[in-house]
């Protein structure tokens, strides 16, 4: 429907151009705050999460080697020490 209003067409006009104004404002805002969020993590010197699970994988290995070879020196240590 339309109006033969000028002044109600100035009104719907000016909604449009703050509707637009505020969405730039928040798009901005969320740009800012992303970005200080980003350069908040790059200070922190914080670990990648790929990094992570290949040193995890890696003690578990490492884990299970040091084990196997505990049980391979208590089984050779064993017989040694009944004799």
């Amino acid at each position: 429907m339309q109006t033969q209003n000028p002044l109600l067409d100035e009104i719907a006009k000016l909604t449009t151009a703050a509707m637009g104004i505020a969405q730039a404002a928040g798009d901005e805002a969320k740009a800012a705050f992303r970005s200080q969020t980003d350069r908040l993590v790059a200070e922190m010197d914080l670990v990648r999460r790929e990094d992570f699970d290949a040193l995890k994988a890696e003690l578990a290995a490492l884990r299970a080697e040091v084990e196997a070879l505990r049980t391979a020196q208590s089984a050779a240590a064993g017989p040694a020490a009944s004799a």
